[in-house]
C-alpha cells in the first residue's frame, strides 16, 4: 500500500526511541484505535471518538500541514513500528486569549503511558520548536486533573503562566511557557 503523506510540515525527527514524522492516510486503522480509547481524549472530552471524528482530524492536520508552520506528527516506537499516538507543535487556535502562541502537546494510547515518552518527544519538539522553529517561546495546556501532563511539563522546564478558562467545556486550563532564554539555560547546563 502506498503511503500518502498528508504535507511538507511537520518534519521527522528521531530520538532514542522514537521516530516522530508527519501522520499519513495510512495511520487511520491504528489512530482510530487509539483515539477510540476513553483515556487518550479523558481531557477535555471524557470519551473517546468515533472513526468519523479521526478521519476528520487526519484532514485537519493535512489541511494544517499545508496552511501552518507547524503540527503535530505521529509518534512511532522505533523497536517495532508501532504508532503510540500523536506529538508535535501547533498553535492553540481554541485559546484566542493566549494568541499568537505555539503550543507543545501530545496525546499517547493509554499502553504507551508510563514509559517517558511523552517526554522524551516533548523534549525533541521543544528542541526543534527554539532551535531551526527560531521560537522565542513555546506553551503547553493541561487542565490540573490531568497531573501526569503537568509533571510532563514541569519536567520539560515549563512553568505555570496563567489560568484561564476552556471556552467551550468550561474547565480550568494551566497554560505553562517556556522562553528560548529559558531553554537555552537548562540545555547549557
Amino acid at each position: 500500500m502506498r503511503s500518502t503523506v498528508l504535507g511538507v510540515t511537520p518534519p521527522t525527527l528521531e530520538t532514542e526511541r522514537l521516530i516522530l514524522r508527519p501522520l499519513t492516510l495510512d495511520d487511520f486503522d491504528d489512530l482510530a484505535v487509539l483515539q477510540a480509547e476513553e483515556s487518550f481524549w479523558r481531557y477535555p472530552l471524557g470519551r473517546g471518538w468515533e472513526p468519523d471524528e479521526t478521519r476528520a482530524f487526519l484532514e485537519r492536520m493535512r489541511e494544517r500541514y499545508e496552511s501552518e508552520r507547524f503540527g503535530v506528527a505521529a509518534v512511532v516506537i522505533r523497536a517495532d513500528g508501532r504508532l503510540a499516538g500523536w506529538a508535535g507543535l501547533a498553535t492553540p487556535t481554541f485559546l484566542p486569549e493566549i494568541l499568537p502562541a505555539v503550543e507543545v502537546g501530545w496525546r499517547l494510547g493509554k499502553e504507551f503511558w508510563g514509559r517517558g515518552y511523552a517526554t522524551e518527544a516533548g523534549r525533541a519538539w521543544v528542541d526543534y520548536g527554539f532551535g531551526a522553529g527560531e521560537l522565542d517561546e513555546i506553551v503547553s495546556i493541561y487542565e490540573p486533573a490531568n497531573g501526569a501532563s503537568g509533571a510532563v511539563m514541569r519536567h520539560l522546564g515549563f512553568r505555570l503562566d496563567r489560568v484561564v478558562v476552556h471556552p467551550v467545556y468550561r474547565t480550568e486550563l494551566h497554560i505553562t511557557k517556556l522562553t528560548r532564554a529559558e531553554w537555552r539555560d537548562a540545555t547549557a547546563r
